[in-house]
């Protein structure tokens, strides 16, 4: 029998996974990607008899292809918190799926651990900019507020390493990055101990100086969107930033556009995070949209197709 691990490569998926490899330690292939390369499951080749268990992909894009393992002979256990559309029932299918604007994979995973990995649960859900929802997770561990920002810097910094239009644009390719993680129990231990954190620190604070140079730009009382280049820097941090203008500015939306090689955009929408609604609905009115309701994003919105979002971006907020 084989296991397959079918995880997101941001802060959300790879945290989940830490806290069931720690639980549960086990020998499986891991299938991952950059945070957008999110139809994970058809790539999987499992046979009657094998498991997986996916995090932190949606359901709604891996539909098809879990039905098909499924009818193959396989077992599922799936943990996310997009929206999923229609859920089918199958006896093989063990889902744990919420669409809370507050809580992510991680939090899932937590719930479902009885919290006994809470502190990659904090670091996860500080990555998915659920800073509220993490520091209530934390609470019961008694960290020093040096310790709780230091989870939110490696929350942040694992967040940061997944945005790229291919591993090639990362610092680390997310599985690798998994496998240094894997070894420590305790998230601080890694922060300080491992060369792999700095890493990603310098890279971030480089890439984050110059996304902080571009325009604002402010279509609405209650809107901000950023243009970035098309160059791996920009596709690197531009999730990220959007994450942080939305820490900045709560009562506003943010969009995060970034110039695609081959033309058009790649668009991150942050909701405000007063409400935290709205991301996803907005993005899926166009073709390569998705998310959640708090962050959400458009894989490629084509040049013709610019005005026409930024029009529904004033009326979705």
């Amino acid at each position: 029998m084989a296991l397959y691990d079918v995880f997101n490569g941001d802060a959300d998926g790879i945290c989940a996974l830490q806290q069931l490899y720690l639980n549960e330690p086990r020998d499986s292939v891991l299938v991952t990607g950059v945070k957008r390369d999110i139809a994970l499951v058809g790539r999987v080749p499992a046979r009657a008899g094998d498991s997986l268990t996916v995090l932190d992909i949606s359901f709604d894009k891996n539909r098809d292809a879990c039905v098909a393992l499924l009818e193959g002979g396989a077992s599922i256990r799936y943990f996310d918190h997009h929206y999923p559309g229609h859920i089918p029932t199958h006896p093989a299918l063990d889902i744990h799926i919420e669409t809370l604007p507050d809580k992510g994979t991680s939090l899932l995973v937590d719930e479902y651990l009885g919290g006994a990995q809470r502190a990659w649960a904090v670091v996860g859900t500080f990555g998915d900019n659920f800073d509220e929802a993490a520091a209530r997770a934390a609470a019961p561990l008694g960290l020093s507020d040096a310790d709780l920002a230091l989870l939110r810097e490696l929350g942040i910094l694992i967040n940061y390493n997944s945005y790229g239009a291919t591993v090639a644009d990362l610092h680390f390719a997310p599985d690798a990055l998994f496998r240094s993680l894997a070894p420590y129990a305790d998230p601080l231990e890694f922060a300080r101990a491992d060369p792999t954190f700095d890493q990603l620190r310098d890279g971030y604070r480089d890439d984050m100086a110059r996304a902080e140079s571009a325009e604002l730009i402010h279509p609405g009382p209650r809107h901000t969107y950023v243009m970035l280049p098309a160059a791996p820097w920009a596709r690197r941090v531009g999730g990220v930033y959007a994450n942080a203008l939305a820490q900045a500015e709560p009562e506003r939306a943010h969009a995060m556009l970034t110039e695609r090689d081959d033309g058009g955009y790649v668009v991150s929408v942050r909701a405000p995070l007063s409400t935290r609604d709205g991301a996803d609905a907005l993005c899926r009115q166009f073709e390569t949209g998705g998310g959640r309701k708090a962050a959400a994003g458009i894989n490629h919105l084509p040049q013709a197709d610019l005005d026409g979002f930024l029009g529904a971006y004033l009326d979705a907020f």
